[in-house]
């Protein structure tokens, strides 16, 4: 099969963007002609504002780059991941004008929520969902805190309920959980065209060595990931262990701060990806403290490839991913003080009671997330995008 596979790279790097390349790489290694048609956000620095603006609504420059990319390599089908803002929905026009069928694959909820994270002052915030011009997204100035950043988005969003581009053109949505199917379909999105695949680990790290008497959170530092749950725990319980951050983001510099002033916090910044992950294989326990419908959470199938159980939210993809009292602990999103009382849950298993969770979390790994069961289900999306595409060619 070939497959032209479509992505914007953020400029801080994050889970969609390894997604892509795993599943290219995994691909390729099937014996699939894969060509990536890429753009990076870096570029918006040079770029003005307006060019930007325009650009998210509908890319005249990447609507013809990308026909002249079907053109040149006749793809049996296209597999877009994040299209925004550079490449814009105006490539799934450019596919469909060339009779080619579209899997867009979706990780947040930026097709309905200029924040992206249904998320608005640390709550959950649904205002815009199925509305056909989110003002409230304006309002609230829900893209960067800018008003005319999130004019143009919601525009965007707009633009493209109207044009119907959701119904009429993407032949196949694919997402990594149950939790953002239904929400999803809440956006209006058709639900018979959105398929559950979820994410997976390209290569198999192996187990880890076991519990070191620490706890460990990996991802972006950013208010979604529920931080202010972290910090506030770890202020109020001198008791808990040593807590090691890996990552980057916004709020790096209050991280930098507590360890500054907590000898059991240790920020060790954005880390190579085996490095990551043997740190996550002498953890204890993994922290997914995520306060919004985290849709997926890429570093939970990363702990348990480690034989790392995880304590997360009871809420979105990560309340669906783990199984309580096996693969780790659920809290309500927030509640440091319950998060408290999981956390030290998983210091304080005796080394049979770790020997189970570490051998029930790898065999997770091993049954539902592994880069092949990965790519036989890719396959079967792309074949039922593909069915899609030729009964719309019909009518």
């Amino acid at each position: 099969m070939k497959i032209i596979a479509a992505h914007n790279y953020y400029q801080q790097r994050g889970g969609e963007d390894q997604c892509f390349e795993d599943q290219v790489r995994v691909l390729r290694a099937n014996g699939h002609d894969v060509r990536e048609h890429v753009v990076h956000n870096d570029s918006i620095d040079h770029a003005s504002k307006l060019k930007v603006a325009v650009n998210t609504l509908w890319s005249r420059t990447a609507y013809r780059s990308f026909q002249q990319a079907i053109d040149d390599f006749q793809p049996d089908v296209v597999h877009a991941i994040n299209t925004f803002p550079l490449l814009s929905p105006s490539i799934f026009y450019a596919a469909m004008k060339r009779g080619v069928p579209v899997v867009h694959e979706v990780a947040n909820y930026r097709l309905a929520c200029a924040g992206t994270y249904l998320l608005r002052d640390g709550k959950i915030c649904e205002k815009c969902v199925g509305a056909i011009l989110p003002l409230a997204a304006i309002k609230h100035r829900c893209y960067r805190e800018s008003l005319s950043g999130s004019a143009v988005v919601a525009s965007s969003i707009a633009l493209h309920r109207l044009l119907k581009t959701w119904h009429r053109v993407v032949d196949g949505f694919m997402c990594p959980s149950e939790v953002t199917k239904q929400k999803l379909i809440e956006m209006g999105l058709p639900g018979e065209k959105i398929y559950v695949k979820p994410n997976a680990l390209d290569n198999d790290p192996g187990i880890g060595e076991g519990p070191a008497e620490f706890a460990v959170f990996v991802g972006r530092l950013s208010p979604e990931k529920g931080l202010s749950t972290v910090l506030r725990a770890w202020k109020d319980n001198p008791d808990l262990p040593k807590l090691k951050v890996i990552g980057n983001g916004p709020l790096a510099e209050s991280i930098r701060n507590a360890a500054r002033s907590d000898e059991r916090i240790e920020w060790l910044g954005r880390l190579p990806l085996s490095e990551l992950l043997d740190v996550v294989g002498r953890a204890n326990c993994l922290l997914m403290p995520s306060i919004w419908y985290e849709s997926f959470g890429r570093t939970t199938v990363e702990a348990f490839a480690k034989g790392t159980p995880v304590v997360g939210s009871r809420i979105g993809g990560t309340a669906e991913i783990i199984d309580e009292g096996r693969t780790g602990w659920l809290f309500q999103p927030g509640d440091a003080d319950e998060f408290t009382a999981k956390i030290k849950m998983a210091m304080n298993l005796s080394q049979e009671e770790a020997g189970r969770f570490r051998q029930a979390t790898r065999q997770e790994y091993l049954t539902k997330y592994t880069s092949q069961s990965n790519y036989s289900r890719l396959i079967e999306v792309y074949e039922l995008a593909i069915g899609n595409s030729k009964k719309s060619r019909q009518h």
